[in-house]
């Protein structure tokens, strides 16, 4: 009998479904782009990125949770005309020579349904961190098609005073006002 007892044990946890645990991506350098947008006294709005980014996201369909560790070499802005590449990365704004990264650390991945909504966090940026909630405009997990192994990629966005950084220099005249768009890709460890 209890050699029967054993091998109903043994079967039913054989046919029990894994559970799911946290699964950690890294941030696919090639496909992840920080940009950021701005008013340029009021004629247009200006356009650039950060051509390197690194980090880990955390993610746990199951549990509904994750984590986001990003981190952007600010060394690496590009908005298409190297002398204001050099005038970004000045003391005036970004200050790269001092605060050659900058960072956001999630403190609550939010969800609606099975894919995140927003990300809560903090933003340390010129040595100044803020909180700041990214939305998540789409989310998508699904195995990679080239690489044939799990991957996630998100679009999200905030919007950030710059002033609030320390780089508000010429605002309002350029916009004090930031909107932060991050196209990322993460692939499974």
């Amino acid at each position: 009998m209890n050699k029967q007892i054993a091998t109903l044990v043994l079967a039913l946890a054989a046919a029990a479904p894994a559970l799911a645990a946290p699964e950690t991506y890294v941030v696919e350098g090639s496909h992840t782009y920080p940009r950021f947008s701005y008013s340029h006294f009021g004629y247009s709005t200006q356009l650039s990125r950060f051509n390197k980014t690194t980090g880990k996201i955390v993610f746990d369909k199951a549990a509904k949770t994750g984590s986001v560790d990003i981190v952007i070499d600010t060394t690496s802005v590009d908005t298409g005309f190297a002398t204001f590449n050099e005038h970004i990365q000045g003391d005036d704004f970004l200050a790269t020579g001092k605060y050659p990264q900058a960072t956001f650390k999630s403190t609550k991945v939010n969800f609606v349904g099975d894919k995140p909504s927003t990300v809560e966090g903090k933003l340390t940026l010129k040595g100044v961190t803020k909180p700041v909630t990214l939305t998540v405009e789409s989310f998508q997990a699904m195995p990679h098609p080239m690489l044939k192994k799990d991957a996630i990629g998100a679009n999200a966005w905030t919007v950030v005073k710059r002033s609030e950084f320390n780089a508000g220099k010429y605002a309002p005249y350029v916009g004090d006002e930031v909107r932060i768009d991050i196209a990322v890709e993460a692939i499974k460890e």
